[in-house]
């Protein structure tokens, strides 16, 4: 049988999994996934080839296994899209080809949209726990918060997180995860001193307030440092 050309290919799972890679990376990496799509593994000459020096946030994409490289997501979804075609051909080839197939189809695009949902969304949430970087609380519970949430808020959350995290490096000052999320914090601006004593909304450039218009409370407030 000849190899399958085509793969399932998440577009909203991948531009969160790339948020923070530059287009430069982006490319290199979509790269490899496809020659894995087609040779299976790689080597570490292919990794070189194509990101021509080693690239930490592009290999980290990637397992290590008896000195070859797989993403494991594209693994699953080679497996998965082979396994598939194979049980559709099979199911084909018997006395009662349309009742079986249709039957089978339904089950397998049901059974497949389930897994795939949940495989999505666990990432998309491991991607906003990484980030986030400050690893406190009820996993569980907090993904659960997480599954509930609209995808537009998820994108602001991924924009807004680089940049709250700027104005308040030390992660102790940081509201924690759970509080973040109840509190749609993503919608919160961001105030930042610079060197002349000006804060500036990190969300709207052009908004300045001088240090004297305010007390320092108010900032570390709208900051978001509060818990």
């Amino acid at each position: 049988m000849a190899k399958d050309p085509a793969i399932l290919f998440y577009t909203s799972d991948f531009l969160t999994g790339t948020f923070t890679m530059t287009n430069e990376q982006v490319g290199k990496y979509i790269k490899l996934l496809c020659l894995q799509h087609q040779k299976g593994r790689l080597t570490e000459k292919d990794m070189l080839n194509i990101c021509q020096t080693y690239d930490k946030d592009i290999y980290d994409k990637f397992i290590v296994e008896d000195g070859l490289y797989y993403n494991k997501r594209m693994d699953l979804e080679a497996i998965r899209r082979k396994n598939y075609s194979k049980s559709r051909s099979e199911n084909r080839s018997n006395k009662d080809v349309k009742n079986i197939s249709e039957t089978y189809v339904k089950h397998m695009e049901a059974e497949n949209v389930i897994e795939d949902i949940d495989l999505n969304l666990n990432k998309e949430f491991e991607d906003f726990w990484d980030l986030y970087d400050k690893k406190v609380g009820d996993k569980k519970k907090l993904f659960i918060k997480w599954k509930k949430l609209k995808d537009e808020d998820k994108t602001k959350i991924f924009i807004h997180i680089p940049k709250y995290k700027s104005a308040i490096p030390d992660k102790q000052f940081r509201k924690n995860p759970e509080t973040y999320l109840n509190n749609n914090s993503w919608n919160d601006e961001i105030i930042t001193r610079n060197e002349n004593g000006i804060y500036r909304n990190s969300n709207n450039p052009s908004s300045f307030r001088s240090s004297s218009d305010d007390t320092d409370e108010f900032h570390v407030i709208k900051a978001g440092i509060t818990s």
